[in-house]
């Protein structure tokens, strides 16, 4: 190293991580203690390649692949996440995600897919769109976009890391069930239905009719 520069012998990238990057689509990156309003966590970081997006694992408890894990893969959000938004439910389901794993331990994939994948300024566009009179997925449509334009890909590779291939996932999207058992994890569904409000009732239900979501309503009990 140069007299002249300021990188700690410490801070220069192993031969390790060197090869990951060069290796894997979503190399495992850093992890961090992290104790929260929610619990104790491990946060894994991992890099996706492909599109430059940083995502984490959040880990509670032991994590034993040759067990069932219980698994949130969870979409940025926000409008929600931070301004606590009523338009959504997402804030609502990963603080519900956070405390499950923190009591019965497992992981929450916190994937930086912000808008199902369209990114924030365009999610703003929907929503003006929306106040308009449009439903989510018209809002979509009308900005030239399928209503989910997310991948699970990454979440696979990240659950490879730890050689997970049984999970208890909870979701109520349909579309995260078929890209895990495609990649031949082995999943059993528990619903993940939180955070209902009036404000967000409409778009709850769009996602149950047109995008299929298990969900259920108190007007439509028959719906799994």
């Amino acid at each position: 190293m140069s007299k002249g520069s300021n990188l700690h012998p410490s801070a220069a990238p192993s031969l390790e991580l060197v090869a990951k990057l060069e290796t894997e689509s979503v190399p495992f990156i850093a992890k961090a203690h992290i104790p929260s309003m929610f619990g104790d966590f491990r946060v894994y970081g991992f890099l996706e390649k492909q599109t430059g997006k940083e995502h984490l694992a959040i880990a509670s408890g032991e994590i034993d692949a040759r067990k069932r894990v219980n698994l949130r893969i969870h979409s940025e959000c926000w409008t929600g996440e931070v301004l606590g938004s009523q338009r959504c439910d997402c804030r609502a389901q990963l603080e519900a995600a956070l405390r499950h794993i923190a009591q019965f331990g497992g992981l929450v994939l916190y994937l930086r897919q912000e808008g199902r994948g369209i990114g924030l300024l365009n999610k703003l566009k929907a929503y003006t769109l929306q106040d308009h009179g449009l439903d989510t997925v018209e809002a979509n449509h009308q900005l030239g976009f399928e209503d989910d334009m997310r991948s699970y890909e990454c979440a696979v590779e990240m659950l490879r890391f730890f050689g997970i291939s049984k999970v208890t996932l909870l979701t109520n999207n349909p579309k995260k069930l078929e890209a895990l058992l495609a990649r031949g994890i082995h999943v059993n569904r528990e619903g993940h239905q939180v955070g209902q409000t009036p404000q967000n009732l409409f778009y709850l239900k769009t996602k149950a009719s047109k995008s299929g979501h298990l969900m259920c309503f108190g007007d439509d009990e028959d719906k799994r």
